[in-house]
């Protein structure tokens, strides 16, 4: 998949990735491919999806 991201906060890790077709994906820096645990606002990511916690979260996301 391909999207935006939308939200980080590179204090506590977490992010918000929105694809191309509008949906809202949540991430955890840990998920960010390249191994940097931060990535600004705005980058244009690829990523894949995986269901944890009850919802799917952005994975294997490369900037």
């Amino acid at each position: 998949m391909t999207g935006q991201v939308t939200e980080f906060d590179p204090i506590v890790g977490l992010g918000v990735i929105e694809s191309i077709d509008g949906e809202s994906f949540s991430f955890h820096c840990l998920s960010i491919a390249d191994g940097t645990r931060t990535i600004p606002v705005g980058s244009a990511v690829s990523f894949g999806l995986s269901h944890r916690f009850g919802r799917d979260e952005a994975v294997a996301i490369i900037g």
